[in-house]
């Protein structure tokens, strides 16, 4: 019969079985005692863990008296040395303890949400102080202050007192407090801005009374009176419409009603170069880059094209369904504005003239300005938006269009103005209507809108200075102004309030770059001597001025 082998006492498992109490166990258990009150229990003989009574341990009873306590030994712990076996320790003995105060004299204590419970700190006064956390008066707070060195006789007395009067800070008091911020002064510039564009467009008066008066910058001078006027019978009082240009030849043209005249500045002679045909009015003119033809704009969506030298129409390009507010020129190409938002590219050279359509916009065109290099296109219209065109003309097809290369909807008003700088050919200047009155400039080649200018009436046109940073504006109801403003800071310059009896909707500037001819319902043509010319003096004699202004008498145009 073979063995079975023994599991390693590690792999035991533990026995089931149970040992038995021994008689010496049992007696153990006997003199435990779990009851934690002494309480009598009837003896229970079944239950080994309850007994009647239980004497003291006799360890515990024999550990009572095991030093014997001496005077000498009383007087060494009181001196804090005591000397056992030739070894001295000394002990910090703690002579007087902290006594809490009672709780008659502890006032309570009101806390914030925001003071921390972390410490309370109570006032005590006599021997019951904190020996930790001390409680300094207010008088030995200012006792601590005159030592400190914001005394002035410990330092310069005279130094201390300028200083404190300067600041307005008295000494020996804290510097930081909590107040009220100050009322706003009533000479603040920016409020006053504010509440100046704050008022309705009718209750601007501005900051010249009289229609005759002008603000001018001190380094500036411009004359507030025109040097020519002529007289314009039958100019249309029309937003919307382009009826003044000048061309580099010095002869200026203007549209009245169905006629279109030409005036030549050098000598002039006024001449009547035609009529609209029967129905019709002329709604737009506009000279080419050379000066030697015209393009005229009719009611009726047909654009007419004049040698003005000759003082003949050459053609009639049609297929626009309403009137054509604004023209452009860019060499051979003339582009034209309608009422139903379109824009036509026609080429004057070919029969087919009509050769790229823009559709950009929703209302009419009534702003439209080629660059001078020829690569941008800008316009303005109706539906209160600018867009900027790519100028590349591409194929001589039908059907072509083109798309915008930039579209701005800042303006809130019918956007006019537009204008192109001449010495920073990525600026363009746009000026909205009557419930926007504002001058944005943009930058071309990435879009970004660079300034705006709030003006106090709606703006009609905008002129860059050839020869110096400024821009002129024009404005209709209610100040029918003409404003020149600094750039890029926008700055008035200068301004001539009421330049003419209605809205100033019609300006050009001369080929010199020094003399803007402006138009109005009024049918008056007046001409204003902004800036200088290049290379022109001036004329410091005043029989030299007179002989070119109109103070004796105005001029007719017909």
């Amino acid at each position: 019969m073979t063995s079975i082998p023994k599991t390693p006492s590690r792999f035991r498992s533990r026995s089931d079985a149970k040992t038995p109490l021994t008689p010496s166990i049992i007696s153990a258990f006997n003199s435990i005692s779990i009851s934690p009150h002494k309480r009598s229990h009837p003896a229970d003989l079944s239950n080994p863990f309850i007994t009647r009574s239980r004497q003291a341990s006799p360890v515990k009873r024999s550990t009572g008296g095991g030093i014997t306590i001496s005077d000498s030994f009383q007087r060494q712990a009181g001196g804090g040395v005591i000397r056992k076996g030739g070894i001295e320790t000394r002990l910090d003995v703690v002579s007087r303890d902290y006594l809490p105060p009672t709780l008659q004299s502890r006032p309570e204590l009101k806390r914030s949400r925001s003071t921390p419970a972390t410490r309370e700190r109570t006032q005590s006064t006599g021997d019951n102080r904190d020996r930790f956390i001390t409680t300094r008066e207010a008088d030995d707070v200012a006792a601590t202050l005159e030592l400190m060195s914001l005394n002035p006789k410990t330092v310069s007395p005279g130094h201390t007192a300028r200083l404190a009067a300067a600041t307005g800070v008295p000494l020996n008091r804290r510097v930081l407090a909590y107040h009220e911020a100050p009322p706003a002064s009533s000479s603040d510039s920016t409020l006053s801005q504010q509440r100046e564009l704050a008022r309705p467009l009718y209750g601007r008066p501005g900051e010249l009374p009289s229609s005759t008066s002008s603000v001018t910058n001190k380094s500036r001078r411009i004359p507030t009176q025109p040097e020519r006027v002529l007289d314009a019978p039958g100019m249309v009082d029309d937003f919307y419409l382009n009826l003044v240009s000048w061309s580099i030849q010095n002869i200026v043209a203007v549209a009245l009603a169905e006629s279109t005249y030409v005036w030549r500045a050098d000598t002039g002679i006024v001449s009547h170069l035609g009529e609209a045909p029967e129905g019709t009015y002329v709604s737009s003119v506009d000279f080419s880059n050379d000066g030697a033809y015209l393009g005229v704009g009719l009611g009726t969506g047909e654009v007419e094209l004049w040698d003005v030298e000759a003082g003949q129409k050459l053609r009639t390009m049609g297929g626009h369904q309403g009137q054509i507010a604004v023209l452009s020129w860019n060499a051979h190409i003339l582009s034209s504005g309608c009422g139903d938002g379109s824009i036509w590219h026609h080429d004057v050279r070919v029969p087919r003239h009509k050769v790229m359509e823009l559709l950009g916009h929703t209302g009419e065109v009534c702003g439209l300005k080629w660059r001078a290099d020829g690569e941008l296109l800008a316009s303005g219209g109706n539906d209160n938006v600018v867009n900027i065109w790519d100028g590349r003309v591409g194929d001589v097809t039908e059907g072509a269009r083109g798309q915008a290369k930039w579209t701005k909807r800042n303006h809130t008003a019918a956007v006019k103005a537009i204008a192109w700088c001449p010495w920073q050919s990525s600026l363009l200047a746009s000026g909205g209507g009557t419930n926007d009155a504002t001058v944005h400039v943009w930058n071309s080649g990435t879009g970004a809108r660079l300034h705006s200018l709030k003006t106090p009436s709606q703006v009609t046109s905008i002129i860059w200075s050839p020869h110096k940073k400024e821009i002129l504006t024009t404005h209709g109801y209610p100040t029918n102004a003409i404003m020149v403003h600094a750039y890029p800071s926008l700055e008035r310059i200068a301004e001539i309030r009421d330049a003419h009896d209605s809205r100033v909707l019609y300006t050009a500037v001369g080929p010199a770059g020094d003399v803007v001819c402006t138009g109005a319902g009024d049918e008056n043509l007046k001409f204003w001597r902004i800036w200088e010319g290049v290379g022109a003096k001036k004329k410091k004699e005043g029989k030299e001025r007179s002989s070119s202004t109109t103070r004796s008498g105005i001029l007719s145009i017909r």
